[in-house]
């Protein structure tokens, strides 16, 4: 049964709606034709061969003629039936051929006939003609009774069923209409969700529609304000850090250079170069994205400025023929997402091959390399903030442990993912997934 019913919130809610009133209108249909419909067209089938019968009656006894013309002309006046006499008539045997019936009403002037008279007769009840005929076998001719189809039928049945799937028609479209604007601030809440966590620019929401919606969007805009507020202290308190560190290092290459060209000044000022790196990636970590905002970046220009940024490195890298590919995307913090990947890649393989794909979903841009790869058990811990495979603390062999976090923080932060996998060369291959 969930395989049936609808997805969307619209389709379930319209779908409450309807059931109810459609069930009631067959309840009410099937108990208008069970009851009323029967026994009104049972109850004017009986007055209508009572008629007849009461007619046929007369005209069996009085053989005159002249008796029979006013006979049938106070039938033609009173009861709205017109008699025809036809002598030496015979019914054929044959039904005749290519005529609808009113099964419902044919149905019942045969009960109503086998009822009230033992002759033989033939009933005339073609659909899309407005008299109905009665045909009698009597011993020396047909008596032929027709009259309107009004007289048998009742003009309440259409206008009960009219009415009844008019109204309900109307009430929908109306009820249709209401439930679409009570549901489109819950749309543009979600979409306004969706656009916030892939980090683009998103107008201000305004609560709207009933009070639980009302209520999300002020918890949507109260989260998102605490979110940011969070990301901004995080950034000043690193900058103010940074400014900090800065200072006294900046004493400490002054009085290093004051020393002269020793080999203990040489050591201090190499620790001194790689504290000063240390801090710009613990900086650019708490800094994520920044506030910049999103753009259309060709992503074919982004990936070749990157590859040959990474071969002026002295790195081999190479760039698979990728078509013209276009996304919304803050272009300096995937720039250093793609380039911490290839430049990971290229500190630990020999060969390093960039490629790009879009489909309808995301698009995927992946980094192979043929080094000696990750572990599947160690995969998911190398993207822990300052957690290093290699265990010395030599940032030319193992780095600061920030590239594949900052990697990762900058890819959900545009609404994606980085995922670590077996290359096809041997080594590792890191793909950035990313909504298209």
């Amino acid at each position: 049964m969930k395989r049936l019913l609808p997805r969307s919130l619209f389709g379930r809610a319209l779908l409450i709606l309807v059931t109810p009133v459609v069930l009631i209108q067959l309840i009410a249909t099937f108990v208008f034709f069970d009851r009323h419909w029967d026994d009104l067209t049972r109850r004017l089938a009986l007055g209508f061969v009572g008629d007849i019968a009461m007619v046929l009656q007369d005209f069996r006894e009085n053989t005159d003629l002249a008796f029979r013309d006013r006979l049938f002309d106070r039938a033609r006046r009173h009861m709205t039936i017109e008699f025809t006499w036809h002598p030496d008539g015979i019914l054929p045997n044959t039904p005749s051929p290519f005529k609808i019936k009113n099964l419902i009403l044919d149905d019942r002037l045969r009960k109503a006939l086998s009822e009230r008279m033992s002759l033989p007769f033939r009933i005339d009840t073609t659909t899309f003609s407005d008299l109905i005929e009665v045909e009698l076998q009597l011993q020396n001719g047909v008596l032929q009774a027709s009259s309107s189809r009004k007289r048998l039928t009742s003009t309440t049945t259409g206008l009960f069923v009219m009415w009844m799937v008019g109204t309900a028609i109307i009430l929908l479209a109306i009820a249709i209409v209401f439930l679409r604007n009570q549901l489109k601030p819950i749309g543009r809440l979600a979409e306004a969700a969706d656009a916030y966590g892939k980090g683009h620019e998103i107008d201000p929401v305004k609560p709207a529609g009933a009070t639980e919606v009302r209520r999300a969007a002020r918890a949507f805009l109260m989260m998102r304000q605490r979110i940011q507020r969070q990301m901004d202290q995080r950034t000043e308190m690193l900058a103010g850090v940074s400014h900090d560190f800065r200072t006294p290092l900046t004493r400490m290459k002054l009085q290093l250079a004051m020393l002269g060209s020793t080999q203990e000044a040489a050591n201090l000022s190499s620790d001194v170069v790689e504290m000063e790196t240390m801090i710009d990636g613990y900086l650019a970590f708490a800094r994520g994205q920044d506030t910049e905002a999103p753009e259309a970046v060709d992503v074919h220009g982004l990936l070749h400025e990157i590859v040959s940024q990474a071969q002026r490195k002295g790195n081999e890298v190479n760039l698979s023929n990728v078509g013209p590919l276009h996304a919304v995307l803050r272009p300096n913090a995937m720039r250093r997402c793609l380039n911490n990947l290839v430049d990971n890649a290229g500190r630990f393989g020999t060969h390093v091959q960039v490629s790009a794909s879009q489909s309808e979903d995301f698009l995927a841009i992946t980094v192979d390399d043929d080094g000696p790869g990750i572990d599947e058990d160690h995969r998911e811990e190398v993207f822990r903030p300052f957690f290093r495979l290699e265990s010395s603390r030599n940032s030319e062999t193992g780095g600061s442990g920030l590239g594949l976090s900052i990697a990762r923080d900058v890819a959900r932060g545009h609404g994606g993912d980085v995922v670590l996998s077996q290359s096809p060369q041997g080594g590792l291959r890191a793909e950035v997934r990313l909504p298209a």
